[in-house]
């Protein structure tokens, strides 16, 4: 694997998927299951206007711990910020303080993360656990306090946001009812998502030497290994229609990944089911599996500059290629030198495969190979992880950028280092319930 999972030892905060569910204390009715269930906010990157100290990072807040904080400076006024990575329609923000609350404060949204509407004010905050019915659109959501309650700062446990948009991938997951408890680590499930294009007898999965259609199995209770994948196939069990997804899986967790590193095959999706209710998806989103698969070969070339459209070209309609997998970004080829001149500017002296594949010199620093694929390498240091500041200028990883405009959250692993600020489609927890893995056409 290029990328290994990595384990994580949180233990998240639960969501619930029913009509009627309870988030941090508080229970939605059914009629409000227009507003989706999902955290918006979950592992997003968070900033702040100070911290205690770094015990109680701004980060703390979105990880979906209950035993973790945010906690500002004891002064007025102090705040926390969001990035969602695209613009939502907000409609519940869950606040769970510490004793440390604010008695007035705002709930701000924006678009750019400098112009700031309110979208909640109070100045009569009781602290606790706040369910708080809203509507605004914006991509960051800011907690902005102007009074605190206590002598002590702004303190909260954990910031949900929910937001319309994820009530309409509820159908694409089907009815998770009735699936199997898993004997081993967890169950994983297989979904026909073709659009009709395959029946279930012609969409095959294999593991470790285990092969089946979804028709004869759709199932797989996923035992404890070390590091693996499972291949996914249409049409018969050995097309050139095929894709994979990664993981590794411990007695009592599981870590994995969609992945664009070494191309695209097919439109996956995953979605991680914890017994304690954490519940995350990651892949290509709604919008790419509704498509046709021409559709979206075309949508890469009419996105993409120029120097990465023969990507969708060199091995349709099976695969779109990353650029370190085409011979025009190799030495010798028509791109060769599309990032030399880039890296060289920064003191790095690579190759453009090497920079896409952060290999070579870049192998053993995440950070500028990140920088360099997503065009930030010249900006100060503060700003490497800041999602606003990715792709907006040549050269970059053009390839990578479209799968993270077409994926849920944005998350996608475009090339190996994709995990850096936190931006690949990983997913991790312990006490794995079930796994679904989407399989598109």
């Amino acid at each position: 694997m290029k990328h290994r999972p990595r384990a994580l030892s949180v233990t998240l905060t639960a969501l619930s998927l029913l009509a009627s569910f309870t988030v941090a204390g508080a229970t939605r009715p059914a009629s409000a299951a227009a507003c989706g269930t999902a955290n918006a906010a979950l592992n997003r990157p968070a900033t702040a206007s100070s911290v205690e100290n770094d015990a109680f990072p701004a980060s703390a807040a979105v990880d979906g711990n209950s035993a973790t904080r945010w906690s500002s400076a004891f002064s007025d006024p102090q705040w926390i910020r969001i990035d969602l990575g695209s613009t939502r329609s907000i409609c519940e923000v869950v606040l769970t303080w510490e004793a440390a609350y604010a008695r007035a404060f705002h709930l701000q949204v924006s678009t750019d993360g400098s112009t700031w509407t309110p979208i909640y004010t109070t100045a009569a905050g009781t602290g606790g656990t706040q369910t708080l019915d809203v509507t605004g659109t914006g991509r960051y959501v800011r907690m902005y306090g102007t009074a605190r309650g206590t002598g002590y700062g702004y303190s909260l446990w954990e910031i949900a946001v929910h937001t319309a948009e994820d009530d309409a991938s509820a159908p694409f997951w089907g009815d998770v009812s009735t699936i199997p408890p898993a004997k081993n680590v967890l169950m994983v499930k297989i979904l026909n998502r073709t659009n009709g294009r395959f029946s279930d007898d012609e969409v095959f999965w294999s593991y470790n030497g285990e092969v089946h259609s979804i028709a004869e199995q759709p199932y797989f209770d996923m035992p404890v290994n070390t590091a693996g994948r499972m291949y996914f196939h249409l049409g018969s069990p050995t097309s050139g229609y095929s894709d994979f997804i990664e993981f590794t899986v411990g007695p009592d967790v599981f870590n994995g990944n969609t992945t664009r590193v070494d191309g695209f095959g097919l439109k996956l999706a995953m979605r991680l089911r914890a017994h304690d209710g954490y519940d995350v998806s990651v892949g290509e989103d709604l919008s790419i599996f509704q498509e046709s698969r021409e559709a979206t070969f075309q949508r890469f070339i009419d996105e993409v500059p120029d120097e990465f459209d023969h990507l969708a070209r060199i091995e349709a309609p099976y695969r779109i290629p990353s650029p370190g997998n085409s011979p025009e970004f190799r030495p010798g080829g028509a791109y060769a030198d599309y990032f030399t001149s880039y890296a060289a500017s920064v003191g790095v002296s690579a190759t453009t495969a090497e920079v896409t594949g952060c290999a070579g010199p870049l192998a053993a620093r995440p950070d500028m190979c990140a920088a360099l694929n997503r065009h930030v390498a010249t900006l100060p240091e503060s700003q490497w992880r800041d999602p606003s500041q990715f792709y907006k200028a040549a050269p970059a990883n053009y390839y990578a950028k479209f799968w993270h405009d077409h994926a849920i959250n944005k998350l996608a692993y475009g090339f190996p280092y994709d995990d850096y600020a936190d931006q690949s489609s990983f997913i991790s927890h312990r006490d794995p319930r079930f796994l679904l893995v989407a399989v598109g056409w």
